[in-house]
């Protein structure tokens, strides 16, 4: 389920945000990362909306600084390649 809009989805349509132990998240391109994880939709207004709400920090259950929401979110876009309709 995306953190964000809250829609049903296979893993394969959706992208994987993992915390680590040592505290940091980044995108988890293999689904298999260890760590704590939460699923955003390969669209970017499903981030924009997660980022607004916290609904992302919320999910792995840490504050992430602005420095390491702008690098999720090119690695989230670089990771989403071309959007399914």
């Amino acid at each position: 389920m995306c953190v964000a809009c809250r829609q049903m989805r296979a893993k394969k349509e959706m992208i994987r945000v993992v915390r680590t132990p040592e505290g940091s998240a980044h995108v988890d391109g293999t689904g298999r990362a260890n760590g704590r994880g939460a699923y955003l939709c390969r669209d970017t207004t499903c981030y924009d909306k997660a980022m607004k709400t916290r609904a992302l920090n919320r999910a792995l259950e840490v504050t992430m600084d602005t420095e390491a929401l702008n690098t999720l979110r090119n690695e989230l876009v670089n990771a989403s390649g071309p959007q399914t309709p």
